[in-house]
């Protein structure tokens, strides 16, 4: 690819006291594309995460994010920027409605009209959660908590959504739907995404390219289809 990264990791190390934790994670996301990093357990996805994202502040090393450094930003301004996370968990806010978490993720956000135009639109995108819109989002399925967290996040009008783990705990049936969504709504709309997932199958087959984190470390990259093919991702992976 010719054209500059809109997201570009290099040399990436966080420590949680004298345990680092990553060790020089590399990696880059082009405007348009689905990006995955796929790993054990414990290998740091969510941890690069949290880190690009500025949740992590004691992490270390190059964060880019469309030709700027944000390595030294607060967690908000990065939001500001364009570049959002769905957090592991989902991290919904339970004791209010549906409607005032979609609400609170245009904090960014002064422009009435279309934040009123973009709850309908995610309303449009899972219809449940207009049904749900007067309900607390603690009272929500996991699979409806997920939906809202995605939405709540699309709400800031990111360029880049980064998405930790979707489909956990989360029914096969409603996994489906939410990757569709991902793949279809989301790239229609433009949005870059980078999504950590445990269901690596589910992830690769849907991706342009992948990161395999082994330990802290990138072990391996390639499309979504050359890594579904190597026998190495196979065997440790997808059950081959």
């Amino acid at each position: 690819m010719s054209a500059a990264p809109l997201l570009r990791v290099a040399n990436l190390k966080c420590a949680f006291g004298r345990a680092e934790v990553l060790h020089g994670v590399h990696l880059e996301v082009h405007a348009g594309e689905i990006v995955s990093l796929i790993g054990a357990n414990g290998a740091g996805k969510s941890t690069t995460l949290m880190s690009i994202s500025r949740i992590h502040r004691q992490a270390t090393g190059c964060i880019e994010f469309d030709g700027r450094s944000i390595a030294g930003m607060a967690p908000e301004q990065v939001v500001r920027l364009g570049l959002v996370q769905v957090p592991e968990g989902r991290r919904i806010f339970p004791r209010l409605t549906v409607r005032e978490n979609l609400e609170m993720g245009a904090f960014t956000r002064t422009d009435r009209a279309g934040i009123a135009e973009d709850i309908d639109r995610m309303c449009g995108m899972f219809p449940i959660l207009r049904e749900r819109a007067g309900q607390l989002g603690g009272t929500l399925s996991g699979g409806e908590q997920q939906m809202l967290a995605i939405a709540r996040a699309l709400m800031s009008r990111p360029r880049l959504l980064m998405m930790d783990e979707p489909s956990m705990g989360i029914a096969p049936l409603l996994v489906a739907q939410i990757f569709r969504t991902v793949r279809d709504v989301l790239r229609a709309q433009g949005v870059t995404i980078l999504l950590v997932e445990q269901n690596a199958n589910a992830a690769l087959r849907m991706s342009d390219r992948a990161y395999v984190l082994e330990t802290g470390n990138v072990a391996l990259s390639g499309t979504g289809a050359e890594l579904l093919r190597d026998e190495r991702v196979r065997a440790a992976y997808l059950g081959h």
